[in-house]
């Protein structure tokens, strides 16, 4: 049987020097590239190693995204050429020839951009930086200093400028327009208590306030962002007189205390409804928490505050304490 002729192909580079390393940069077609890449010297099969190695939902985001028709993807894959690669410049020294071996290349980074390639219909050219000659200790040190030595961009940041990319839901522009109403507001009960890009020590920030609110959105339905902060105002500033007598403040400013305080709204709500017939004020918000926070400790509280739900077991069972049909 005659052995089936290996592809060769050829790519336009620039090559660049960086302290000790030079690599080849170019651009290749995002189905060479998933053809040819591997991301773990442990598997054999380079699909396997992509499915065991790492995360399929984020591949297939990935992939969709690039079949929208909308993707544009400008950071370079960083690939390590192995032997079977036969990695050369072709003569006159402007192209970089290789084999289109299945396992050419070791991705060093880029490997859930390379796994969505290959669950992609469609087909892109994309910046690659590549390396030749490395050993594998050289090749495990480049992929722990990328890896260590970049800083992702924090969710809070990436939050906060959801507007500007026009990408916002009618959700997030809502939790959006109440988080700054609580952040600028004078008589807001969290005044000077929130961060908006980024987290800071002893301050709220933006992600943990929408997946707090988050969960309030389906029963403050059709509401403006003025009328929601207006009523959680109400109910946090209430809630903030009862931790207060029991030197408690910090718990409306830790993550899993305010989450548990937000689960817990729609319960006390429902009691200030009926007896004050929505009557939202700080006053009738008060009188209702007052009764949970009379069979309330402080130890109570510290004790829970490791989990939202027991947090808000605690604070739901107090209010229901004593309770006769």
């Amino acid at each position: 049987m005659v052995a089936e002729a290996i592809e060769t192909l050829s790519y336009t580079f620039s090559l660049v020097t960086q302290g000790k390393y030079k690599f080849y940069s170019l651009t290749m077609p995002s189905d060479v590239l998933a053809e040819t890449c591997f991301v773990s010297a442990r598997y054999d099969d380079p699909k396997e190693g992509f499915q065991r190695v790492l995360d399929k939902t984020r591949a297939e985001q990935i992939a969709q995204y690039l079949d929208s028709g909308q993707a544009s993807i400008p950071c370079s894959i960083v690939l390590s050429a192995q032997t079977a690669a036969n990695l050369r410049i072709k003569p006159g020294g402007r192209a970089l020839t290789f084999e289109k071996y299945p396992k050419a290349f070791l991705v060093i980074d880029g490997q859930h951009r390379v796994y969505g390639f290959s669950l992609a219909s469609s087909k892109m050219r994309v910046p690659v930086v590549i390396y030749s000659g490395l050993t594998r200790a050289e090749e495990t040190r480049l992929f722990i200093d990328i890896n260590t030595k970049q800083r992702p961009v924090p969710n809070e940041l990436l939050l906060d400028i959801k507007r500007l990319a026009d990408i916002e839901t009618t959700d997030d522009q809502m939790l959006r327009d109440v988080f700054d109403l609580f952040k600028d507001e004078q008589n807001s009960a969290l005044l000077g208590l929130l961060s908006p890009h980024e987290k800071a020590q002893g301050k709220l920030s933006r992600v943990s306030f929408n997946g707090a609110c988050k969960i309030l959105l389906p029963i403050l339905a059709g509401k403006q962002p003025e009328e929601l902060y207006h009523v959680l105002n109400q109910y946090l500033t209430a809630f903030s007189l009862c931790l207060k007598k029991l030197s408690c403040e910090n718990l409306i400013i830790s993550p899993i205390g305010f989450r548990a305080i937000m689960a817990f709204f729609p319960e006390v709500a429902s009691k200030v409804k009926d007896r004050f017939e929505g009557a939202y004020s700080i006053n009738n918000f008060h009188e209702v928490l007052e009764a949970v926070f009379l069979k309330t400790t402080k130890a109570q509280l510290v004790s829970a505050k490791r989990s939202y739900k027991s947090l808000h077991d605690a604070l739901s069972k107090a209010l229901t304490k004593g309770f006769v049909l």
